[in-house]
């Protein structure tokens, strides 16, 4: 299957496209998903930086305005009120440029994420065949 040249090869790519202002932040978005999820694996999803761990995991994105990131808990809700200020359609959530980005959201989004996908993980594998 050929690959879409306008797709980057990998995150670094993505990343280098930007004004360097916006590389900043979105390298440290990246910093911050790799920490909260060391074991997730980086790779270009949708043509978008993503993370994969038992599936995808959250993705992230630049736009004009905003950075977006996509993958938002489903931690039953206990992040709602934080995620709230940043929600934008189908779930996704946007940081605006002219506002600092919450990282520790981010953080917390994505281990809450994790923990999900390797509790479906776990439960995946016990259920007989």
């Amino acid at each position: 299957m050929p690959v879409d040249p306008k797709t980057p090869a990998d995150i670094d790519a993505y990343i280098a496209d930007f004004p360097e202002d916006v590389q900043a932040l979105l390298q440290k978005v990246r910093a911050t998903v790799q920490k909260a999820a060391p074991r997730a694996t980086e790779a270009i999803k949708y043509g978008m930086p993503s993370f994969v761990l038992e599936g995808n995991l959250v993705h992230f994105a630049a736009f004009k305005k905003h950075i977006g990131f996509f993958g938002g808990s489903t931690d039953g809700g206990k992040l709602s009120a934080e995620t709230k200020p940043y929600e934008g359609p189908k779930g996704s959530l946007r940081f605006p440029y002219d506002q600092p980005v919450p990282y520790g959201l981010i953080r917390k989004i994505t281990q809450a994420k994790a923990r999900e996908h390797r509790a479906l993980a776990v439960a995946k594998r016990k259920t007989p065949r």
